[in-house]
């Protein structure tokens, strides 16, 4: 039996490439079996110096440590998948709210806004914002929106049971305070998954941020942390809910089926070193150091010698010894 080394994903298309050589396969394609059962096209190693995994569109990549069967000749061995970081698992279910479709840098194809003329507003204000923490593919993801005067929402079909991550896209682009537009996400009607939502307290204006809630689906129930909740129509509902404080909002929603390690995470928002203030304060002792004192030094009271408090009672006794003297002659 031949031994498969380890598959890894090494690009953003949906390919998937052997690390080596598998040497001499014949010129017959061969089939690749994952573990669900979907079934992929193997491309012979002597025309395409490489095994390529043609994969469907109901599966994107594989999933990190699956086992994959491979066939020749009634043969079997396994190989265990890699995920690439740069994609997300399993099947996408994407929204794109206030533009037009569009592909992220993962290969992600975000769909049209569905509310277009339906509910709210949209808007692409943030076009004229250079959005931070996201490569150029990624800007249009964060500088059209979709707000309402009021609480909306959206129904997203979920027709498999299994694991599911629900990534909510965000960005500030009008407000340059916090506690200006601050609002809650409720899903399914039930679960409060992001409370007092404030953009730009979390990161500031002009900045993506994203929301990533876990859920599993199993038997027409939504299960959230300890709670659950009915499925009805083969759908789940993502509400954004009206506050005292503006207009709830959305820029884009994506789920997709698989776990919350699985998916690409934005990169951390940077930290203000706190050198600096150190610095500051060794200056701050050296200026203290060389600063010239506005005044005469205060005199030390106890450093005053002793002569100068006796001497007026020396002078005393002086004049009086001599009237003294006179009066006794009388």
């Amino acid at each position: 039996m031949k031994r498969i080394p380890t598959i890894n994903t090494l690009r953003e298309d949906p390919i998937v490439i052997y690390n080596q050589r598998l040497g001499n396969l014949g010129k017959t394609p061969e089939t690749l079996t994952y573990a669900s059962g979907l079934t992929y096209l193997i491309v012979d190693s002597k025309l395409s110096k490489s095994l390529n995994a043609l994969l469907s569109d109901d599966l994107r990549l594989f999933v990190p440590t699956c086992k994959i069967t491979y066939s020749k000749y009634g043969t079997t061995s396994s190989a265990t998948g890699i995920k690439s970081p740069t994609q997300h698992p399993g099947k996408e279910i994407t929204v794109l709210f206030g533009g037009e479709a569009h592909t992220d840098s993962h290969g992600v194809k975000f769909e049209k806004d569905p509310l277009h003329g339906k509910v709210g507003t949209a808007s692409d204000y943030g076009k004229q914002l250079l959005i931070g923490r996201v490569p150029p593919a990624d800007q249009l993801l964060y500088q059209t929106e979709r707000y309402h005067h009021s609480t909306f929402g959206y129904d997203i079909p979920i027709n498999e049971d299994g694991e599911y991550v629900m990534i909510l896209k965000f960005c500030e682009v009008y407000f340059n305070a916090p506690n200006m537009k601050v609002f809650d996400v409720v899903l399914n009607g039930d679960h409060t998954i992001v409370p007092d939502l404030d953009i730009f307290e979390r990161v500031g204006r002009g900045v993506a941020h994203d929301e990533y809630i876990p859920f599993s689906v199993s038997k027409g129930r939504l299960y959230y942390n300890e709670e659950e909740s009915d499925i009805r129509g083969g759908r789940i509902r993502v509400e954004f809910i009206k506050g005292y404080r503006d207009n709830p909002k959305v820029n884009a929603i994506c789920v997709v089926k698989g776990r919350l390690q699985e998916v690409p995470k934005l990169p951390a928002m940077p930290t203000e070193p706190e050198v600096e203030e150190y610095h500051e304060e060794v200056e701050d002792k050296k200026s203290s150091k060389n600063r010239r004192p506005s005044g005469p030094r205060t005199p030390d009271p106890y450093s005053v010698d002793d002569t100068s408090i006796m001497l007026p009672v020396f002078v005393a006794i002086g004049a009086f010894i001599p009237v003294l003297f006179c009066l006794c002659k009388l």
